[in-house]
């Protein structure tokens, strides 16, 4: 049966609710409690964990301390006219029953923070109460939030778990803090927003009740009354003509839990040192005698607020029980999994020295994985790891040399003026090689700063992918991971090197030889017959346009569709038609033969002439007047008309485009290799070895693998709370299979 409710709503205690009085619930919250209070506050530890428990609220005066101490029985709490609960003071009471043969009957109190001395004196505890207070707040009247905890334990006690807090102050008097009112009101705040609070809120009976502060605030948290229980106190000072009796039925202001009504012992009497066996007389008394109350028993003095206050946190417990396990049980698997994060502890050189080679191992697979693309963590969203190298060889590298035009840099002028220097004193009757190879070198080395860039590029990723391997160990010892990110780099930066002069290598290699026998390049006669052919196109679109960009458009076009189009049997071939003889362009007194392009160069026919100027000077019986030449300037440019040397120049881009792009693709070949082999397939080979050559040294391992002190203090205070997670685990699980279940009370 339990409770029943009445018209009015209030839950009423039947015949049988006393089935709850002495059960095992209560203690074992008290004992969780005690598991918990070492770690500091729980819920700062443990979101969304709180116990369940009752807290005690009211005004300066109210009559809070009064009440808590006649539910012990006991004066045992500082008094005074100012705060005087200044601290949260967590009051777990526990019937102790006296077993047979137990002749020490005695009441005791114990405090959390000395466990192992008990108090048979309670005006000890009142002392040790006001002197941890001070250390916490000093001796003005500050409040802290920090908790005391006392356990009391006597036969005449029924088992509750209790938080007196302190009394709401509106203004602050003395040396208190400005904002004495709003730290109260937060604190408060703290334990009755909980959903697994029940709220007790005090109120004197000789104030107006309607503007209780207590219940006024518990109506912030709990609108609809289900977890508050009203005591109005001091109903022997009423004024005359007056009572509780609306407020004690819950008329006024209704609760879902009731009220009850009590009479406290006044300061005079706690002067006259009236004991509390003395006061709960009177009360008795006091509601005998006044007739008000006669019809209201069961919600008046302190026997029924101690009974109602069991059996309403009994059940309240019971019910969050289930809760409570599954959220004790969850904390757990996150703080287990929290200190596996942390690892263990290393005490030994032989265990660092397996931790330090399970760290380097681990770091350089993660490694070679990202690169090969085997790894756990790739992602979906954006290229990684070797996917990105590719991307730079592919689409970074090699396209980007396809796209460069190797006469874009060369004009029509540069040609002739390199065909002049490599004709010397003379005037070339043939197409001079030397003009070629001078400017196809030239063209060659442009595609060294790109190979280096590329390698650049890779270089870089190697690094972004050496620090995407942290492994959570290198997040523990942060030595270490500065060291190995040092090694690593170093490392990388040592394979740069030969990769840097193998592509150099590479590079001069090609300039240094230039090989006109390739089978792929076009050869001289291909060359000729295209230059023609494009002379002779230019100048007929000449005759229909003027415009020599357009010209040039057509030249280029004509170049690239020859060089693309030519066939397997033309391409190579050599100078068969030595002797071959054309007459291109306006200038008619110039004549130049195949032969020239890579075989032997043409040389000028000598004067014929045996006589030296100076005899002719001398037959003439009177030299003419001296003839002044103009200096050179100290730039000298050719001075041929604009057509001189055209088809030398259109067959010199020919040659230089054809073995451009033999040297190319050699090139967009070999970088990446060279790359490859030097720098990324030698980091995948090499670096666990390096690793463990400059770092796995016995010397080394205590520095490397020195923790922080914030991850030592937060695997302490993990394990303890894993520790006390798992104590607070196991007596729920024996209640659960111990327990039998019982009716529980009815709500309305």
């Amino acid at each position: 049966m339990g409770w029943k409710s009445n018209s009015n709503g209030d839950v009423l205690q039947t015949k049988n609710s006393t089935c709850f009085i002495g059960s095992s619930v209560i203690p074992l919250i008290n004992k969780l409690q005690d598991i918990f209070a070492p770690l500091g506050d729980i819920d700062d530890r443990l979101t969304g964990l709180r116990l369940p428990q009752v807290a005690v609220i009211g005004s300066q005066s109210s009559g809070k301390s009064s009440v808590l101490e006649a539910l012990v029985g006991r004066d045992f709490l500082p008094r005074g006219t100012d705060i005087c609960t200044r601290r949260p003071l967590l009051l777990q009471l526990e019937k102790r029953t006296i077993g047979v043969g137990d002749n020490d009957s005695r009441e005791y109190g114990e405090f959390g923070h000395l466990p192992d001395k008990r108090f048979y004196d309670f005006s000890d505890i009142r002392c040790e109460i006001l002197v941890e207070t001070a250390k916490e707040v000093g001796v003005n009247k500050g409040v802290s939030d920090k908790q005391i905890r006392l356990k009391i334990c006597s036969p005449n006690v029924l088992n509750i778990t209790l938080v007196d807090l302190p009394g709401i102050s509106k203004v602050p008097v003395g040396d208190q803090p400005s904002d004495i009112e709003a730290r109260i009101r937060n604190m408060i705040m703290s334990y009755i927003k909980q959903e697994t609070s029940i709220i007790l809120a005090v109120s004197p009976a000789n104030a107006d009740l309607a503007n209780s502060d207590a219940l006024q605030m518990a109506k912030e948290v709990d609108p609809t009354g289900t977890r508050t229980i009203g005591v109005i106190t001091k109903l022997d000072i009423m004024d005359k003509g007056t009572d509780a009796k609306n407020f004690l039925l819950g008329k006024v202001i209704p609760l879902r839990l009731g009220y009850v009504g009590v009479v406290n012992r006044s300061q005079q009497d706690i002067n006259n040192k009236r004991s509390i066996e003395e006061a709960l007389a009177y009360e008795e008394q006091f509601f005998c005698d006044y007739h008000v109350y006669h019809s209201l028993s069961d919600r008046c003095g302190i026997p029924q607020l101690a009974k109602k206050l069991n059996q309403i946190l009994e059940h309240h417990i019971r019910n969050l029980l289930p809760t409570l396990k599954t959220d004790l049980n969850s904390h757990l698997v996150a703080v287990e999994k929290e200190l596996r994060t942390y690892g263990e502890a290393l005490e030994s050189n032989a265990e660092r020295g397996a931790m330090l080679l399970n760290v380097l191992t681990k770091y350089s697979e993660a490694f070679s994985a990202v690169v090969d693309g085997k790894s756990e963590a790739m992602t979906t969203k954006e290229l990684s790891g070797g996917a990105r190298i590719h991307h730079i060889f592919q689409s970074i590298f090699v396209k980007s040399l396809e796209e460069v035009d190797p006469c874009e840099d060369l004009s029509d002028e540069d040609i002739r003026i390199a065909i002049h220097n490599a004709t010397g004193p003379r005037n070339a009757l043939f197409v001079p090689e030397v003009p070629f190879e001078v400017l196809v070198r030239r063209q060659i080395a442009r595609l060294l700063d790109p190979s280096l860039q590329c390698l650049r590029f890779v270089y870089d990723e190697l690094i972004k992918i050496s620090r995407a391997c942290e492994t959570f160990e290198m997040r523990r010892f942060l030595e270490l991971r500065r060291r190995l990110e040092d090694v690593t780099t170093r490392f990388l930066r040592d394979g740069v090197k030969p990769a840097e002069r193998m592509i150099t290598n590479l590079i001069d290699m090609e300039m240094d030889y230039i090989n006109s026998s390739h089978p792929n390049f076009i050869g001289g006669t291909k060359a000729v017959d295209m230059a023609q052919m494009e002379l002779r196109a230019m100048q007929e679109g000449d005759d229909a346009d003027k415009d020599p960009a357009a010209n040039k458009g057509h030249k280029l076009a004509t170049v690239a569709k020859f060089l693309n189009g030519a066939l397997p049997s033309q391409v190579g071939r050599t100078q068969s038609d030595n002797g071959r003889v054309a007459s291109v362009g306006t200038s008619t007194t110039r004549t130049w033969g195949v032969s020239s392009l890579f075989g032997s160069r043409g040389s000028s026919v000598g004067n014929s002439s045996k006589r030296h100027a100076a005899e002719v000077v001398h037959d003439i019986d009177q030299a003419p007047p001296a003839i002044q030449l103009k200096n050179p300037p100290s730039i000298l440019r050719p001075g041929e008309t604009e057509t001189e040397y055209q088809v030398e120049i259109v067959v010199t881009k020919i040659l230089i485009t054809s073995y451009y792009d033999i040297v190319r693709r050699n090139i967009q070949d070999l970088v990446p290799k060279a790359i490859m082999h030097y720098l990324v397939n030698h980091a995948k080979r090499h670096l666990l070895g390096t690793f463990i050559e400059k770092l796995y040294r016995e010397n080394l391992f205590e520095d490397l693998l020195q923790e922080q002190d914030e991850v030592v203090t937060k695997r302490r205070r993990t394990v303890e709370m894993c520790h006390a997670l798992q104590q607070a685990v196991e007596p729920l699980l024996v209640h659960s299979r111990t327990s039998v279940p019982s009716e529980s009370p009815h709500f309305c």
